[in-house]
């Protein structure tokens, strides 16, 4: 029997061994039959011009941090997409009063959407680290509106099945926005949705990413967008962990009469390579594993092959 293995923030080598040549591209296959994990790669053109993606994080670095580089490629590839920020990061960053902290949060957020070439930004307004205060009725239905509305094809956010977990606004969100996307296509479910012209509308396919372990399937190349993942990163200033952290790193080791050239000699590169270099050292380590120089990892859930056109297509004869 085949075993699928877990792969958390430390890869398994042994798992990924050999992956990267396991099967031809194939955009949308979960997996490689031997239970290896796909490896995705660029595709020519604009494959998915006229689709609709929806990026969804509870705070301001979460897709900056774990999926920025796959947002940038499927823009890249037709998309048009949403930032939906479920809470106001009211917790996190920099400012002397919670009002201060939430602007500069939101500044950095609509920032983080321009640089992933996100083109509209939804904040659903809950408090920070109280997002389980929130009714998952209400915030499951306002994610199938949204979903509807948008004709949202696919989504990038946290695993619901991630495990080990601590922060209740990564697995709430996580577990909400799996339950809306297959809700957002009942005929049955919110009727009342068609009075304003929304009809159902099911999420296709998703690229859910988590802290700690999780079922990979799916390791997509970010090589040709890592420096544009650096940007990403360096817009979210207020909190980090990337901001203007490798620039104080500089200052610090200055003062004891020290350098790392790998910091260059100004604060921006120092902020560039310090998020190059540290931030995303296990983006450098899983791409190693598969031939390529950086990757993001992902439980992939996508759209279920058809045994009965197959059937039909190899079996059907004229009369």
């Amino acid at each position: 029997m085949q075993r699928r293995g877990f792969l958390g923030a430390g890869v398994a080598g042994s798992m990924l061994t050999g992956a990267a040549s396991a099967a031809p591209q194939a955009p949308r296959q979960w997996g490689t039959e031997k239970g290896q994990p796909f490896l995705e790669r660029n595709q020519s053109g604009k494959p998915h011009k006229g689709e609709m993606l929806a990026v969804i994080q509870p705070h301001n670095d979460d897709v900056p941090l774990f999926a920025a580089g796959t947002v940038l490629k499927l823009i890249d590839e037709g998309y048009e997409g949403v930032l939906i920020r479920a809470t106001n990061d009211e917790r996190a960053g920099r400012g002397s009063t919670y009002a201060e902290v939430i602007a500069n949060n939101e500044q950095d957020n609509y920032d983080i959407a321009r640089r992933l070439g996100l083109k509209q930004v939804l904040d659903l307004g809950y408090q920070n680290h109280r997002l389980d205060d929130a009714h998952p009725i209400e915030l499951r239905a306002r994610l199938i509106f949204i979903f509807r509305a948008l004709k949202i094809n696919t989504v990038v956010s946290y695993d619901p099945w991630g495990h080990y977990e601590e922060n209740p606004d990564h697995y709430v969100i996580a577990k909400a926005v799996e339950a809306a996307s297959w809700m957002s296509g009942g005929r049955l479910d919110f009727p009342e949705h068609r009075l304003a012209g929304v009809a159902p509308h099911g999420v296709r396919e998703k690229y859910y990413f988590a802290r700690g372990p999780q079922l990979v399937n799916r390791v997509v190349d970010i090589s040709s967008y890592v420096d544009r993942k650096v940007d990403v990163n360096i817009a979210n200033d207020t909190q980090g962990p990337a901001g203007v952290s490798g620039s104080r790193l500089r200052q610090r080791l200055a003062k004891e009469g020290k350098k790392l050239p790998v910091l260059g000699n100004d604060d921006d590169t120092a902020n560039r390579q310090y998020i190059k270099e540290f931030v995303l050292a296990n983006d450098r380590d899983l791409g190693r594993e598969f031939g390529v120089d950086y990757a993001e990892k992902f439980h992939y859930i996508g759209p279920e092959a058809s045994k009965l056109t197959d059937y039909i297509a190899r079996n059907a004869v004229s009369i």
